[in-house]
């Protein structure tokens, strides 16, 4: 059995790299499968604008001319600048169960980050905190939200037998809301408000959300500059994730507060739950792709919350609180009782403890694994 390792060079190559997990999971019924046409934007520089600040390598695995495996690794300069060590990252790593194909593939990206002087490999890690990151330790019987991701359970087996060790944990939650919220909460909010001036704004069309899109991604580059990952995000990039994702909002589950100067003191981004219309659709908006997405935003069920940031001098003044109580009342009045989570750092404690007013469960966990490069 001789595995072939082949660079990502052309079409053909992309389109196996791309396409790969669509053969992995064909039997998954937990995978949630990314459009393929987003995906290969991801990774081509001409629609990529992470491709300024990032050199970039992809690679597939081949055994009898069948794609088994593909990784691929980023050296992003404005993490390093950041961090201040030579850290390279590897990403989007899937494989079939043979510890012959991951460690060679793992090789590979590791070989080539070394010889671009990196002394550290981390993984997996897209180009921001906003791609694909972490691996899926716990929680494999349980649907991923469109922004989540989605692996193997014997992926972890295969990293720790490569000697890669823990480097950070993303937590991920299940909330239900209640029918009601006790009166104590509402009588929180209103003296939060009242002392510190905030002004919660609710939105019923994207005209009057447009304003504030460049606002959001803003305050985003303030309220996780400290966490592991991420970056300031530069303007294209920001521009790159705002025609993304902001086509696709439903501004009612939207949430925005400012402060008593109009400036925003925090955001909250909720989208009706896509992950059972993405299996439908298959990766692909035609024929009938696009209908179920439509149907989902049009008619949810559970909703995923996407993202949160707060000023950081009023993240411990209960300002999340407030937009959680907002999308509560949005939630009820379209009889969604359900939220899933993106992956939260098992360090951040502040936004974890946005869920102690509502029943919830920690029902999965992502991994970022770490290796020294010798």
């Amino acid at each position: 059995m001789e595995i072939i390792i082949k660079e990502v060079t052309n079409n053909q190559t992309l389109n196996d790299f791309v396409k790969f997990p669509y053969q992995l999971y064909k039997s998954n019924k937990y995978w949630v499968p990314p459009m393929i046409d987003e995906e290969k934007s991801a990774l081509v520089p001409e629609k990529n604008p992470a491709f300024e600040f990032c050199t970039v390598k992809l690679w597939v695995a081949y055994i009898d001319n069948k794609c088994v495996g593909r990784v691929g690794g980023i050296i992003n300069s404005l993490w390093i600048e950041k961090k201040g060590e030579k850290v390279g990252r590897f990403t989007r790593p899937e494989f079939i169960d043979n510890k012959e194909v991951s460690a060679k593939l793992m090789e590979t990206v590791e070989g080539w980050l070394k010889s671009e002087g990196m002394i550290e490999v981390q993984g997996p890690l897209g180009f921001s905190n906003l791609d694909h990151q972490g691996c899926l330790i716990e929680g494999h019987d349980w649907l991923p939200s469109v922004a989540s991701d989605y692996h193997m359970d014997y992926y972890l087996e295969h990293f720790e037998a490569l000697g890669y060790e823990k480097e950070i944990d993303w937590l991920e939650f299940r909330i239900t809301f209640p029918d009601a919220l006790p009166e104590k909460s509402f009588k929180v909010a209103d003296m939060l408000i009242k002392r510190y001036g905030l002004k919660p704004q609710n939105f019923k069309s994207s005209k009057e959300l447009e304003p504030y899109k460049e606002k959001v991604f803003e305050l985003f580059n303030k309220a996780f500059a400290e966490l592991f990952g991420t970056f300031k995000l530069p303007p294209k990039v920001i521009e790159f994730y705002m025609n993304k994702y902001f086509p696709i909002l439903n501004p009612r589950y939207v949430k925005i507060i400012l402060d008593k100067e109009d400036e925003m003191a925090g955001f909250l981004i909720a989208l009706p739950s896509l992950s059972k219309a993405m299996q439908k659709a298959k990766g692909k908006l035609l024929p009938f792709g696009w209908w179920h997405i439509m149907r989902a935003l049009k008619k949810p069920t559970e909703m995923d919350l996407m993202l949160t940031g707060v000023k950081p001098e009023l993240q411990k003044m209960g300002v999340a609180a407030l937009l959680m109580n907002d999308l509560w009342k949005t939630a009820k009045e379209d009889g969604i009782k359900y939220v899933e989570t993106t992956g939260m750092l098992e360090n951040n404690h502040v936004a974890i403890q946005m869920w102690k007013s509502f029943d919830h469960i920690q029902h999965k966990r992502k991994r970022c694994f770490k290796k020294t490069l010798n």
